[in-house]
């Protein structure tokens, strides 16, 4: 069964587009099916702001894989992008891969929260998330337009 899964992008070092670029592809050919991709934002760092700007967007793919194993084959993709976790929390990053919605399903696993557990408090996720699915709901939050108007 094919579920619909919106995942966010950033980029914070080295060439930001192409990082996005090179994500995307990736994550196209890996057991799922682009369907959008949003446009690329430049943004504000949130949390450690002592950091270059980042460029963040979203896309809505389609997979078999269960959202475990999509979550893994984000954090593969990543490590073959050069994304180094050196304990630093929201610290600078060549690429940055989050499931933020996997089709209505709510999860709460060590290592796995769907929807993205800050997903409604940023604008750097919701905007790009509006552009390509302004219907869609995100569960237990409401609709993504809703969440949006909620931070202006």
């Amino acid at each position: 069964m094919r579920t619909s899964a919106y995942i966010g992008l950033g980029s914070n070092l080295g060439d930001r587009e192409a990082n996005l670029r090179r994500a995307v592809e990736a994550v196209d050919a890996s057991s799922t099916w682009l369907k959008r991709v949003s446009s690329f934002r430049d943004t504000e760092p949130v949390g450690f702001e002592n950091q270059p700007r980042f460029l963040n967007a979203a896309m809505e793919v389609g997979t078999v894989l269960s959202a475990r194993e999509l979550l893994e084959s984000l954090l593969e993709i990543e490590q073959r992008l050069g994304r180094v976790r050196d304990g630093q929390r929201f610290g600078p990053r060549t690429i940055d891969l989050d499931l933020l919605v996997y089709g209505d399903s709510s999860i709460d696993e060590p290592g796995l929260s769907v929807p993205h557990p800050r997903l409604h408090e940023r604008r750097f996720v919701l905007e790009p998330l509006a552009e390509i699915a302004p219907q869609l709901v995100i569960p237990g939050l409401g609709r993504v337009t809703s969440l949006l108007a909620k931070l202006e």
